[in-house]
Parts: C-alpha cells; sequence; structure tokens
C-alpha cells in the first residue's frame, strides 16, 4: 500500500514518524555510541540549518557527499533530504581518476568531505 501512495512516502517521511512516536529508541549503533532517533534528528536538523544559511544550499541542487561509514553520513543524508537536495554518494575509498570522473558525473553544486580527506584536482 506504501508504493501506490500519491505523494509517495520516502524514507525521510519514515524516518521522521518514527523520530515522533519513538524518539528514543536506538537507530544506530556506532563503535560504543548508541544514536537514538531524537539524536538523529536534532544532529540532522543542525546540519540542514548549517547548509542552507551557511552553504546557500536550496531545494533541487545536488550535492555529492564524500564521508567514511559513521554517524555524520547519516544525519548529512537526512538533512540534505530535508532541504530537498539531491545527494550523490561518492565511495571514500575510490581515489584518482575514478573519483575525478564519480564528482564531474554528480554535477554537484557541492561537495561535502570529512577534514582529512582530498579530492584530486580536476576541473569540477
Amino acid at each position: 500500500r506504501r508504493f501506490n501512495r500519491r505523494p509517495a512516502v520516502t524514507l525521510l517521511d519514515v524516518f521522521q514518524a518514527h523520530a515522533r512516536r519513538r524518539p528514543r529508541w536506538p537507530l544506530l549503533l556506532f563503535q560504543d555510541e548508541v544514536y537514538t532517533y531524537e539524536d538523529m534528528d536534532r544532529r540532522s536538523n543542525r546540519a540542514a540549518r548549517v547548509f542552507s544559511r551557511r552553504l546557500g544550499l536550496r531545494p533541487g541542487q545536488a550535492v555529492a557527499v564524500f564521508l567514511p561509514n559513521e554517524p555524520a553520513y547519516v544525519w548529512t543524508w537526512l538533512a540534505l533530504a530535508k532541504l530537498g537536495c539531491l545527494m550523490a554518494c561518492l565511495n571514500c575509498n575510490v581515489r584518482a581518476r575514478a573519483l575525478q570522473h564519480a564528482v564531474a558525473a554528480a554535477r554537484a553544486a557541492l561537495v561535502l568531505a570529512s577534514p582529512g580527506e582530498r579530492l584530486p584536482p580536476g576541473r569540477w
């Protein structure tokens, strides 16, 4: 039934419903840290405000995300979804020409990367 609804139910809709109904339920376990729906909702709201106010992101813009597999990846994805931005997921293990190609193909307005990551030089 969910697939036939108009407008369609998104993963963001499902997340937000769970965050409202069960805010203190665990969503993610990373190393020794437990992140609840409420934690992720709060962190993604904060990230969405920063992305919108400081980076000027607007609905419909594509953003390339070059982050390792960690909780920040999840709240970044949620923040971009809340803003209506498209997310191009870049594999953080890819380097050189493959990474150059992926960034160029994404046609992103912005690349979000963790502090230790460096993109190869090239025309974006």
